[in-house]
């Protein structure tokens, strides 16, 4: 696959004709799609296991996982399972790097170059992936809390608390809530008694289950105790779990069902993240409904703001102050979903100019006819396109 790539790009890069890598084509900020009349380089069929370590034996979900990178993909997460790999750099020349080596110290770490690049410096054709064994024991709780800053703090005792148990922690406010609720059929608020402010999912994964449940429910008990938690309650089978992580992972497309929605995905210190919600409800009054919702856990929220209607009015309130008031707090205008076309020349809300100066001049060197990917990731004003 690797050749055929080669063979593609030095032909293009001879042109300079412009060339745009493409996966699944599901990214939220343009990063694969053409501008103008490039070509496009699809690499959903690369999707071939190679070859296992023999030493790995679970593996179920690799070629799954494989699918959701598709070279152009941005999410930071999958870092965490990403070895080693082979990128085909624009002039043809393949720059191998596969490896099983858990640990290696020499010279740069070039694989981090390209993870989120958004197929802008070389189109990776292979990678080796780090596939940790399927854990037996997996508990699920949904909690409701009164206010954000409870939230917060059951946070930091679960961190405390359930300690290396603790795989995800995913908070949604009431009117994610509300939205699931309307436009999702067969969705339920498991905690059906009363309406609360805002709602948590914790899901702990280990290998000892009846261990594992008892220091949930121990911890879920003291927070319960101490205010924490308002009300609660813990899966009880796999299809109870399945319906607590619905309600979360359904809040994009009750979003979407809803109208019109302006997506923002930020990383924000958690102890202010809640505060630019607050605020842009302030902001925007009646004419659009604010939602708030994400990954507590490492600080990402969901910013999500529908609106009757696409209305520059709305647009006017929301950018820039959205990004400035990100930037005021340190915090980075895209967690996840990257740069792509629409936010590339926003990015020094979230980077110095001698940081952008420098990723400038490393897209310069890695493709010097600007051929790869143009007009995403890095502002139009850095760079020269054929």
């Amino acid at each position: 696959m690797e050749m055929e790539v080669s063979k593609i790009l030095g032909y293009c890069n001879s042109r300079r004709l412009a060339v745009v890598p493409q996966g699944g084509n599901t990214g939220l900020v343009g990063g694969s799609v053409p501008v103008f009349d490039e070509v496009i380089i699809n690499v959903g069929s690369m999707n071939k296991i190679i070859a296992f370590d023999k030493v790995q034996k679970e593996a179920a979900k690799l070629v799954e996982m494989f699918q959701l990178m598709q070279v152009v993909c941005a999410f930071s997460v999958m870092a965490l399972f990403m070895g080693m790999y082979l990128a085909v750099l624009t002039n043809g020349d393949v720059l191998d790097m596969v490896g099983t080596l858990r640990k290696d110290n020499t010279g740069y770490d070039l694989k981090h170059l390209f993870i989120g690049s958004e197929g802008s410096l070389g189109i990776v054709t292979k990678v080796s992936i780090l596939t940790p064994p399927k854990l037996s024991s997996v508990n699920i709780a949904f909690l409701a809390c009164e206010d954000y800053p409870s939230c917060q703090k059951l946070l930091s005792e679960a961190k405390r608390k359930l300690g290396e148990v603790l795989s995800a922690f995913e908070f949604l406010d009431s009117h994610a809530m509300d939205l699931v609720l309307n436009h999702l059929e067969g969705v339920r608020n498991p905690l059906p008694s009363s309406a609360h402010n805002f709602y948590v999912l914790i899901e702990t994964t280990g290998s000892d289950e009846s261990y594992d449940r008892e220091k949930l429910e121990a911890f879920l008990l003291r927070s319960m105790e101490a205010g924490l938690i308002a009300d609660g309650v813990l899966a009880q089978d796999i299809n109870q779990a399945s319906s607590f992580w619905q309600i979360r992972e359904g809040i994009p497309e009750a979003l979407m069902r809803a109208g019109p929605v302006y997506k923002y995905d930020l990383s924000i210190p958690v102890e202010k993240m809640y505060n630019l919600v607050e605020e842009m409800r302030v902001r925007l009054g009646q004419s659009a409904n604010v939602v708030g919702y994400g990954h507590l856990g490492d600080g990402n929220l969901h910013l999500n703001i529908s609106a009757p209607r696409y209305d520059d009015t709305i647009l006017a309130q929301i950018e820039p102050y959205v990004y400035e008031w990100t930037s005021k707090h340190r915090g980075s205008i895209s967690a996840e979903h990257g740069l792509g076309l629409m936010k590339a020349n926003k990015i020094f809300y979230s980077k110095s100019h001698e940081t952008v100066q420098l990723m400038a001049s490393i897209k310069k060197l890695l493709d010097p006819n600007g051929i790869l990917n143009p007009y995403k990731v890095l502002p139009h004003s850095l760079c020269s396109y054929s």
